[in-house]
């Protein structure tokens, strides 16, 4: 054998040996679990989900740590600001199990009243959460512990507490700490008003910023989340300021009454719309986005 030949091919030799060794590592890494402790009991999931399936009002939380999305509720697909991230998902509900097996999901992703639980669980991992039973901050940190992005989580929820306060703080010195704001949403023809917890950037002024809102709202909704009214008693709700969240693509009748007209947040052009499709969740994304417009909105920028 000739004296070059023999380091060439222990050359190829340790070549293919490394080459076979990382291709090992890759698909013990797409394999690998965790387990994550949900509110329903342990559930082991992917350490690195590739292939996620949300069925609730969570995908803005999945997308903002950087995870896949195969499939994707209605409501989060209509999100003007989730489009170029979703533009590959398809849209699935619980009772789509033949549409979600096609997608062939690594983990699933729902919420407690979300049907047929038992039978998603047969085809991919299933974690569920029930809306409120920890609050939106903490429900992001417990999304980064199920996708093992923890401190990603965690780092945003800290930084995201830190801008809203001073937010906060530069508003109550622009507008007065006494000032107290609304948030109302038409829906299909009838008017509703939200306390402290239900989306529509309610999180970012009540609880971040801590904006006062009116003792009438505080009495009717802040329990509940949400209380139905009528536009004729809009004036006992509204507070100095108004957030109107509405669909962009049509006008609320109501909008075109005197007693919208002459409500003194309106009168005042202290009235912040916004489009509601971007407005729904509370995730990072839409947090980061509701915490910019209302600023500008109350800050008159």
């Amino acid at each position: 054998m000739k004296k070059w030949f023999l380091p060439v091919l222990i050359g190829i030799i340790l070549l293919i040996s490394g080459c076979s060794s990382q291709s090992t590592e890759k698909k013990e890494s797409s394999n690998q679990t965790i387990t994550y402790q949900s509110e329903n009991g342990a559930v082991k999931v992917p350490a690195h989900p590739k292939r996620v399936v949300v069925l609730a009002s969570l995908a803005g939380n999945v997308m903002s740590l950087n995870v896949p999305i195969v499939g994707v509720d209605a409501w989060s697909k209509d999100n003007p600001k989730f489009k170029d991230k979703l533009k590959n998902a398809e849209v699935v509900s619980d009772e789509n199990l033949e549409k979600i097996i096609d997608l062939n999901p690594d983990l699933i992703i729902g919420l407690s009243n979300t049907k047929n639980i038992d039978k998603l669980k047969k085809i991919a991992p299933t974690v569920t959460y029930t809306y409120g039973k920890v609050d939106y901050l903490q429900q992001h940190i417990e999304i980064g512990k199920l996708l093992n992005k923890e401190k990603e989580a965690v780092d945003w929820v800290n930084d995201f507490k830190k801008r809203a306060e001073a937010d906060g703080k530069e508003i109550k010195a622009k507008i007065g700490d006494k000032a107290t704001i609304s948030v109302v949403e038409s829906f299909e023809k009838q008017l509703y008003v939200f306390g402290s917890n239900w989306g529509r950037g309610t999180e970012v002024l009540y609880q971040a910023m801590k904006l006062p809102m009116p003792e009438k709202v505080k009495e009717k909704a802040l329990k509940a989340g949400y209380y139905a009214i009528s536009p004729e008693v809009l004036p006992e709700y509204a507070g100095d300021y108004l957030v109107l969240s509405k669909n962009a693509d049509s006008k609320a009748s109501f909008e075109e009454t005197n007693t919208f007209k002459n409500s003194p947040a309106v009168k005042n052009k202290h009235l912040i719309v916004v489009n509601s499709k971007e407005f729904y969740f509370n995730d990072p994304i839409t947090l980061d986005y509701q915490l910019e417009t209302l600023k500008k909105g109350l800050l008159g920028n």
